[in-house]
């Protein structure tokens, strides 16, 4: 599996939380203590964001990963990728 689906799957799980728990992105920025687009790279799943950003993310949605094993990708998913 490509890791760059992975790393989609990550940001938009947390993008999700981050509106189920009523936040915008410049108020989780400030939480995590990251700059808004940080936060905004982070919910795109952009490659060049260092783990350390999308740890601080989770910390600040009160969140951590879980290794589950990998599905492949929906259509939507390939599809949103490709935009």
């Amino acid at each position: 599996m490509d890791y760059s689906f992975l790393i989609s799957r990550l940001g938009v799980q947390m993008r999700e939380k981050r509106l189920n728990r009523g936040l915008t992105q410049a108020q989780l920025a400030e939480l995590a203590g990251l700059t808004r687009y940080k936060v905004i790279a982070v919910e795109k799943g952009i490659l060049s964001v260092g783990m350390i950003a999308y740890a601080r993310v989770l910390a600040a949605l009160d969140c951590e990963l879980s290794v589950v094993p990998a599905r492949m990708p929906t259509l939507e998913e390939v599809g949103d990728l490709l935009e």
